[in-house]
């Protein structure tokens, strides 16, 4: 029952548009067999990873990716005909099953969103795979039951309100958390799917045999100004079949009788609160049962970005990693299971990969990641994810950031070990091409990646030079390489005195032995 979602930036309150209703009963599409190998993932931002079995499973921003054989070769379900050319938000394994939640960018009104376009599934590890369409609402329809209330209900019917963020399995039911669609689960493999009724905003806890007099939705509509940020959800995890939460832009909702009745707890209603009620991610820590949530700040005075942990079931909560804005949690076990002795947690946020091996008191940063044979380094302060696959007494630790793929098979000590790096780029089929990747590149959020190949040694020379051809930066000079093929050098987007250098277009120029420079263009947008 392990969750896995994706992150995408959003605005609180944005204007969202909306319809009116509840679910449209939906049939899976047809099945389809399409896939291909590689030696990397097809894409190098990196949103979720799941392990199942021996499989890696990874959600990232060209589809789907898999490997059987601990990151040697890849599948990559990207431009087949189950994914075609869409992103993968989320990801989730349960009862024989994969699901991947798919998604793309459209221009809605003058402005590039994220639109879901419905979740696949397969029940042979990804051999053959079948397609539910988007769930979205019913215009007609404006009401929900709940218990002995029949309450109002706001249709949410367009897909890009109804984007899937997190996906959970329990026993023969799919959760999915979809931003202003809310909590929608379906018992039937996502022929039909029902809307799950959460507390307002006002309300603490919600339960059937309540008097209930408030509408489930997300923003101001047609049922007047009342709006719940507590019926936007972006997170869930299932501890199991009854102990559910819910991560939602107004707190975390606890269900313990499997999703009818549920408690919040939020930045204002407890002694001992969370830092933030924008709920980003949640996970468990087997060890001591405890959960772990990225709470962001959402619009109230006193919330603020952080990590918040709760070891008795959300009764009260510790904070960490002030100020942190973190997508995802790992966990290393010591011990055997079902008597682990301990567990270090992991962190990854927007500036940093973080680590503590005393549940949260203090915490270690990654150092710099680098392939310990090709040299190549991540590249990257911005980390989407992170897993840690345990086999015996062997602990790989997975790492998924904007700028690639990352894994350490760790020794005894934090952070020591193999270090193994994956760039998803395309091949130099001669010593006369480069190019750049990625490209465009924000140098506030990565670097970029400047290939070539060398079919002898050779003393390289990089230079980055603006639109008039003036000199920039000099990334490497007169630096002696290899003749081994490919090679990658790194520009982090700033001028000779250390300073980012302004949007626009920008050239790399390659000298090396008595061979013709190559040219390449950068564009730079922050």
């Amino acid at each position: 029952m392990k969750r896995k979602i994706l992150f995408l930036f959003f605005v609180i309150t944005s204007t969202v548009v909306f319809a009116q209703e509840l679910p449209f009963a939906y049939s899976p599409g047809k099945k389809s067999l399409s896939k291909i190998s590689d030696a990397a993932p097809a894409s190098n931002t990196i949103e979720r990873i799941l392990f199942q079995g021996n499989n890696i499973w990874l959600a990232t921003s060209k589809g789907l990716s898999k490997s059987t054989d601990n990151g040697i070769t890849w599948i990559n379900y990207y431009k087949t005909e189950s994914f075609a050319e869409e992103n993968v938000s989320a990801i989730a394994y349960g009862d024989g099953t994969i699901l991947a939640a798919a998604w793309h960018f459209e221009t809605k009104i003058g402005e590039e969103v994220p639109v879901g376009t419905g979740l696949r599934y397969s029940t042979d590890e990804g051999s053959t795979w079948t397609k539910i369409e988007q769930p979205v609402d019913n215009p007609d329809d404006s009401s929900i039951v709940y218990g002995i209330n029949t309450l109002r209900a706001l249709p949410v019917v367009v897909p890009e309100q109804n984007f899937i963020y997190d996906i959970e399995l329990t026993n023969n039911t799919i959760w999915i958390a979809s931003f202003a669609g809310g909590l929608r689960k379906s018992t039937d493999k996502g022929v039909t799917w029902q809307r799950v009724v959460l507390p307002p905003d006002n309300l603490n806890s919600i339960k059937p045999t309540d008097t209930l007099h408030f509408s489930l939705q997300p923003v101001a509509g047609s049922f007047g100004s009342e709006a719940h940020l507590n019926h936007r959800v972006f997170s869930i995890y299932a501890v199991d079949d009854d102990t559910i939460y819910v991560g939602t832009a107004g707190g975390i909702n606890k269900s313990t009788d499997g999703g009818i009745s549920w408690a919040k707890f939020n930045r204002t209603n407890q002694a001992n609160p969370i830092s933030g009620n924008f709920i980003l991610a949640l996970d468990y820590n087997k060890y001591d049962n405890s959960i772990w949530a990225a709470t962001w700040k959402a619009e109230g005075v006193t919330e603020y970005w952080g990590v918040s942990s709760s070891s008795d079931g959300g009764q009260n909560w510790q904070t960490f990693l002030t100020d942190e804005r973190v997508l995802d949690f790992g966990f290393k076990y010591y011990g055997n299971p079902g008597s682990y002795t301990h567990a270090d947690i992991f962190a990854a946020s927007q500036s940093g990969l973080y680590r503590s091996n005393n549940n949260g008191t203090t915490w270690i940063a990654a150092p710099e990641i680098s392939d310990d044979v090709t040299f190549i380094s991540l590249n990257t302060n911005h980390f989407r994810a992170v897993e840690v696959k345990q086999e015996n007494d062997a602990a790989n630790i997975w790492i998924g950031s904007l700028n690639g793929l990352a894994r350490l098979t760790e020794s005894n000590s934090l952070w020591e070990g193999e270090w193994k790096v994956y760039l998803a780029s395309e091949q130099t089929a001669s010593a006369n091409e480069s190019y750049a990747f990625p490209n465009p590149f924000s140098p506030d959020e990565e670097g970029v990646n400047i290939k070539y190949s060398l079919t002898e040694p050779a003393n390289v020379t990089i230079r980055i030079l603006d639109f008039g051809m003036n000199l920039v930066r000099t990334v490497i000079q007169n630096l002696s390489k290899p003749g081994n093929g490919e090679q990658v050098e790194i520009w982090d987007g700033k001028d000779e005195n250390g300073k980012i250098v302004p949007n626009g277009v920008y050239f790399y120029r390659i000298d090396f032995g008595s061979g013709e420079p190559l040219f390449g263009k950068i564009l730079v947008i922050m």
